[in-house]
């Protein structure tokens, strides 16, 4: 199962981790769009288009389907959620770190001023 994860996460945070890709996303976010469009909007050859959205649909992000001679893209299924939640679980750790540097530094500050009045 942890496999299986690590393979499904592996996948979208690759496809996340190029800006067209992100921008293809917010796109379909609006509306669903062909790969034509898409390729005009992003100022792309229908190749490089297509190898962006095969890897977005791998990753389970974008769907396509067939429309007579015309390929439509729309949003996938996959909402992001455990990878949401694997991010959180991370910013939620490191703002514990945080808060304990920061109570390390308000002591040593509270112990300087302590120090120089002692002077």
């Amino acid at each position: 199962m942890v496999q299986y994860h690590q393979t499904r996460f592996d996948a979208s945070f690759a496809a996340l981790s190029d800006a067209t890709r992100r921008g293809v996303l917010e796109q379909l976010g609006r509306s669903d769009a062909s790969i034509t469009d898409l390729a005009e909007k992003f100022h792309m050859t229908l190749t490089g288009m297509k190898k962006h959205v095969s890897v977005l649909e791998q990753a389970g992000l974008v769907t396509t389907e067939k429309i007579g001679r015309v390929r439509k893209c729309r949003l996938g299924r996959s909402r992001l959620e455990e990878e949401a939640g694997w991010i959180e679980r991370y910013r939620q750790l490191w703002d514990a770190r945080f808060d304990e540097l920061d109570k390390i530094v308000e002591e040593l500050n509270q112990k300087e001023k302590t120090d120089g009045r002692n002077k």
